[in-house]
């Protein structure tokens, strides 16, 4: 069994799509969304729509998604992030609408061996930047393995004999999980990286040999810069998927 798993699309479209068009996405027999679809990007309907035609067997919102559901309020977000949300809620149609406010919250356990989660496994919005974070979350999880999203780093944690070891991941590193150890893995994002490397990623998970590969790719930015600039988000939001940060 391979997993495709992915996070923060954040309204980016043609970053959506690439991903979709890869190679690697053709091998995969499932697929695994960590959360925020929405917030950001020019194209939050669109995004969703086709999200909802993919067979995605399963999910955890993000805090994005709930504040565009009218869940939560935007008080919370930067100016940058809040006005995006807000946006976006204008742009959503109902039905989209009504598809946010049904998504899980996290966490969410896959095939009694694989955790979901956008933040972490005790809080959905909490950040994951360090090993204590990692630790804390390691606490909550019922399960060997662990993805999660919200940060766009991509990154590996280990726990082995209650030791913690970060590992960032590199394009097209091949990693053998080792049954004896503990794992959270943050594929990076589709929509928006923050890792100084603009290209998207995301994980392969072979279960069978149990290896993990990490996937980076490119895509029309500009594309997706030139929406952000013609529907009047702040410039912010189109540089920055330029320079991965």
């Amino acid at each position: 069994m391979k997993y495709l798993i992915f996070s923060d699309i954040h309204s980016n479209l043609e970053a959506f799509e690439a991903m979709l068009e890869h190679p690697a996405a053709r091998k995969a027999s499932r697929f695994l969304f960590l959360g925020d679809l929405v917030g950001y990007g020019p194209n939050p309907n669109e995004v969703i729509s086709r999200f909802r035609k993919l067979d995605v067997s399963s999910q955890v919102r993000g805090n994005h998604d709930k504040v565009v559901a009218d869940l939560e309020s935007s008080s919370l977000f930067n100016p940058v992030a809040a006005f995006s949300a807000e946006w976006s809620k204008i742009q959503v149609n109902t039905d989209n609408q009504a598809y946010l406010k049904h998504l899980p919250k996290g966490p969410v356990m896959v095939e009694r061996f694989i955790t979901l989660c956008h933040g972490s496994t005790f809080d959905e919005d909490y950040y994951v930047f360090s090993n204590f974070e990692a630790a804390e979350s390691f606490k909550f999880m019922e399960t060997a393995i662990g993805f999660f999203g919200h940060t766009h780093f991509p990154v590996m944690y280990l726990m082995r004999n209650e030791k913690i070891q970060s590992v960032p991941l590199s394009e097209k590193c091949r990693i053998r999980l080792d049954p004896n150890t503990r794992y959270l893995i943050n594929p990076g994002s589709i929509g928006q990286p923050r890792d100084k490397n603009p290209m998207p990623s995301f994980v392969l998970f072979d279960a069978n040999k149990r290896e993990v590969q990490f996937i980076r790719f490119s895509y029309d930015y500009r594309k997706t810069q030139k929406k952000i600039r013609g529907v009047g988000l702040p410039e912010i939001l189109a540089s920055r998927i330029e320079s991965g940060i």
